[in-house]
């Protein structure tokens, strides 16, 4: 099994920051991809951010200049630190990985419980 957990969610004013953090665990020789997407009240889910194991990485354009993704492959842990926050930004933050569980074996998908970032004076 593989477990991802996010942390670092809350409640923030506008313009402020957060930084959240996702561990993978459990039985993983290699991740590639890891990433972050939201989901706001009635919308679908979106991609905020994703980062190759080599450290490439793509943002929405919503969040360009913003936000910055990044990663401790030694400890299977993707970062978001989000700056100059805005109300838009509220949603449910997930965690994704794509994972290999053993040597010969394809990658799957994983996701996390998912963070909640609310942006509000």
């Amino acid at each position: 099994q593989v477990q991802l957990v996010e942390s670092g969610g809350g409640l923030v004013q506008p313009g402020g920051s957060l930084r959240l953090s996702c561990v993978a665990s459990g039985s993983i020789f290699s991740i590639n991809a890891m990433g972050w997407y939201r989901q706001a009240p009635g919308k679908q889910r979106e991609l905020v951010a994703t980062i190759t194991s080599g450290g490439s990485t793509n943002y929405a354009d919503s969040v360009k200049g913003r936000f910055a993704i990044s990663r401790d492959n030694a400890k299977n842990t993707v970062y978001l630190q989000m700056n100059r926050l805005k109300p838009e930004d509220t949603a449910v933050y997930y965690c994704n990985a794509e994972v290999r569980r053993y040597r010969y074996s394809s990658t799957y998908d994983y996701w996390g419980q998912g963070t909640q970032v609310t942006v509000s004076s």
